[in-house]
């Protein structure tokens, strides 16, 4: 099965696509979208798309996983802008017939780590062991969205 993992955000939107095979996991691709900080948004919400959309496309993933969205009160305007990212984010899954399940970043966490309140580091390092790789060139976004395939 092909699964392709989202970390949503407005400046970086980390993707993974893993191949589930017979109990081994191997990683297909895997990377971030980079929209421009100083592009108006709905310019930055459209190089989403596009990049999201040339993923599922080349890729065909049966499942998508996206991180469920948490914020502290305090963070508002940060929810908010994460919610245009998660939207654009499921807009081209739905768009591609792609199913798709939101995990907390705590379960993801545990899952991976076997600690929900593991560090970025300890995540990527085991996504490394999970899927039999190195990962320390790897942007935390992209770990993040390869943490949530696995």
């Amino acid at each position: 099965m092909r699964i392709l993992g989202v970390d949503p955000g407005l400046n970086a939107t980390g993707y993974g696509v893993i191949e589930a095979e017979g109990g081994a996991l191997s990683m297909i691709t895997a990377g971030v979208v980079r929209p421009p900080a100083r592009q108006a948004l709905g310019l930055r919400l459209r190089i989403l798309h596009e990049a999201l959309t040339q993923v599922l496309s080349s890729q065909r993933p049966a499942l998508m996983v996206l991180e469920a969205l948490y914020t502290h009160h305090d963070y508002l305007t940060t929810a908010t802008l994460m919610a245009h990212a998660r939207g654009i984010v499921c807009l081209a899954g739905a768009q591609h017939g792609v199913p798709i399940v939101e995990y907390f970043p705590t379960h993801v966490k545990k899952a991976v780590t076997g600690h929900g309140t593991a560090s970025k580091d300890q995540v990527a390092r085991m996504v490394g062991v999970w899927l039999a790789m190195e990962t320390s060139t790897l942007a935390s976004d992209t770990t993040d969205a390869l943490a949530l395939a696995v």
